[in-house]
C-alpha cells in the first residue's frame, strides 16, 4: 500500500472473480476455492498482466497500491457466456468453472459482471477430501474455527495464492507458476502448527462476513522432492 493513501480519499478497488454454478450441476466448494486461487495467480502473472506494456499492469499496480479486495459473484444460465466474453482468465478445475477479471473501481463494474449476485455462494464440499496434485502445488487451508460462504472462502483462497505469488521465494514461486498455480486445499490440518509453518498468512479487511483482522487463510508451497 503506498505509504500516502488514505482510503477515504478515493474508491475503492477490487479484482471480481466469478464463479458458473448452474442448478442442475453445481460445482463443490473446495473445487471453486482451488480454481479460484489458482485464476488469482495466472491472472497477476498473464503478460497482460505481468509484462510492462501490457495492458491490465497499470490497473493491477493501481490496485495492489490499496486493500487487494476481491468480490465473488455467481452466473448460470446465458450469464456465464456474457461474462466470459470480457478480458479476464479462466480456470476449469475438478467440474468447477472461475473467471478472475482484471481489478478495477468497486463503483466501476461492467455491466455483466454488475447484474450477478454477489451474496448466498455457498456450496457442498466434496464428498471425499480433494487429492494434493503433483508438486509444485500451493496448499491453502481455511481457519476451522470461522464460518463463512463458499463466496468468502474463494475469496479469501485468492489472497491467500496472491500472497504466495508477491512473498514466497522466487525460485520456488517461478517453479509453482510454471507448473500452472495449481492449488490445493487443506482440509482438517493442525490449524496452530500450520499457521507457525505456513509462508503467508490473510487477515481479512471485515468488509463482509467476519470481523475485521480475523485470520481467515494460510498458505505455502510444496515443492519436487530432490
Amino acid at each position: 500500500m503506498r505509504p500516502d493513501y488514505d482510503p477515504l480519499d478515493d474508491p475503492p478497488w477490487a479484482m471480481q472473480l466469478v464463479v458458473r454454478a448452474e442448478k442442475a450441476d453445481p460445482p463443490s466448494h473446495d473445487a471453486v476455492c482451488e480454481a479460484a486461487a489458482t485464476a488469482v495467480v495466472r491472472l497477476l502473472t498473464d503478460p497482460r498482466a505481468a509484462e510492462p506494456e501490457g495492458e491490465w499492469r497499470e490497473a493491477v499496480r493501481e490496485w495492489e497500491s490499496r486493500r487487494i479486495r476481491k468480490v465473488t459473484r455467481r452466473a448460470r444460465g446465458v450469464r456465464w457466456p456474457e461474462a466470459e466474453a470480457l478480458p479476464g482468465v479462466t480456470v476449469r478445475h475438478a467440474g468447477a468453472q472461475v473467471r478472475a477479471f482484471p481489478p478495477g473501481p468497486v463503483s466501476d463494474v461492467p455491466p455483466q459482471l454488475a447484474k450477478l449476485q454477489v451474496a448466498g455462494l455457498d456450496l457442498a464440499e466434496a464428498q471425499e477430501p480433494p487429492a494434493p496434485p503433483e508438486p509444485p502445488y500451493a496448499v491453502i487451508a481455511l481457519n476451522p474455527a470461522v464460518t463463512i460462504t463458499t463466496g468468502k472462502a474463494a475469496a479469501q483462497c485468492g489472497h491467500a495464492a496472491q500472497l504466495l505469488l508477491r512473498q514466497g521465494r522466487r525460485r520456488h514461486v517461478a517453479e509453482w507458476v510454471e507448473a500452472g498455480a495449481p492449488v490445493h486445499l487443506a482440509r482438517d490440518v493442525p490449524w496452530d502448527r500450520c499457521v507457525k509453518e505456513a509462508t503467508v498468512a490473510v487477515r481479512d479487511g471485515g468488509f463482509t462476513e467476519v470481523p475485521p483482522g480475523t485470520m481467515t487463510a494460510i498458505a505455502w508451497l510444496v515443492r519436487k522432492s530432490g
